[in-house]
């Protein structure tokens, strides 16, 4: 008896290897013969704005690598989840990838009763860019610079305003985190979208904004609003003038507004591979790095570039956003 069930649990054994390499061989075969269609980049978000017309940039350049045409299809709705949860739900056959990033990947989790889960629907292909965040003023704020925001901020507790783009968007949970850094309270004020939130900026009806360089950079240009600090650890290479957070007085307030690309949960490694090589041969091209530096835009450094290192990333950014969040009680609109 105990031999017969000695044979069967070696037979089960080598069944399951001789499966396991068949698996393995089919996705070798699949990567040698991958693409042969057009493949799908979902962008989360509405045409035209800097994250989309970087990643039409950077899907034009991996046309060059992968010898197909690389389609961007915009769909948008629900904070981006509408979008993130198409590719969730898509074949994991590499002919469809999305653009994630903060608001997907991170806020919208935390905020939102999701149909899938952002870590285990999902497959990673690279990390791509950071779009840092400008602290911006209206012009008439009696602060000069960052530590003179904080100090008016605090002399004037629940008076001041800043506009963000929407209840749960980045820029408001940045304007929590502010809060929680420095011990200020002033009032949120939530616009559907950063462009009319920065149009009052302007204007002068709200009076401070947290948001993307890329949103905020041409009125920092004209001189209609001033810039205290940029949200990283590194000033931009294409508004070196700006001091950093760490420079200019609060410590470790980095606010990333990264993308990465992921595609959906069991797309075979051998593709996965060929699509990050695609990325990171896109992400060295001296006219894609230049459009980043005019997008306001980073890259992340080439070994930063890695499935592996967009999973960890991810989770850090989890693990430091979370617990903000769900003590604010951030709801939906």
């Amino acid at each position: 008896m105990r031999s017969m069930q000695l044979s069967a649990a070696i037979f089960a054994g080598i069944i399951g290897a001789v499966l396991a390499a068949m698996l393995a061989s089919a996705g070798i075969v699949a990567a040698q013969t991958y693409p042969l269609r057009p493949i799908t980049m979902v962008v989360p978000f509405p045409a035209g704005g800097p994250l989309d017309s970087s990643a039409r940039i950077i899907a034009e350049r991996m046309r060059v690598s992968l010898g197909q045409p690389i389609v961007v299809e915009n769909v948008v709705g629900a904070s981006g989840s509408i979008g993130a949860g198409r590719v969730a739900r898509a074949a994991p056959d590499g002919y469809a990838f999305v653009v994630g990033g903060t608001p997907t990947h991170v806020i919208n989790p935390a905020v939102l009763a999701l149909t899938y889960d952002v870590v285990e629907d999902f497959q990673p292909i690279a990390l791509t860019t950071n779009a840092p965040s400008l602290i911006v003023a209206r012009k008439t704020l009696p602060a000069n610079d960052l530590d003179g925001l904080i100090a008016w901020l605090k002399a004037n507790p629940d008076k001041a305003s800043q506009g963000t783009g929407g209840v749960g968007t980045t820029s408001h949970v940045a304007g929590i985190f502010l809060q929680q850094t420095t011990g200020t309270h002033f009032g949120l004020v939530p616009y559907r979208g950063a462009g009319p939130a920065l149009q009052d900026l302007v204007a002068g009806q709200i009076d401070f904004m947290i948001d993307p360089a890329s949103n905020t950079m041409p009125q920092v240009r004209s001189g209609q609003i001033n810039a205290f600090a940029v949200t990283s650890k590194s000033r931009l290479a294409g508004a070196p003038e700006i001091p950093t957070v760490d420079e200019a007085g609060v410590a470790g307030f980095y606010v990333l507004n990264w993308t990465g690309y992921f595609a959906p949960k069991g797309t075979p490694k051998p593709i996965i591979d060929r699509l990050n090589a695609a990325v990171v041969d896109a992400l060295a091209d001296p006219a894609v790095r230049q459009r980043a530096v005019d997008f306001g835009q980073e890259i992340f450094p080439r070994e930063q570039q890695t499935p592996d290192a967009l999973a960890a990333f991810h989770r850090a950014e989890i693990a430091k956003w979370w617990p903000i969040i769900k003590a604010a009680n951030i709801k939906p609109d």
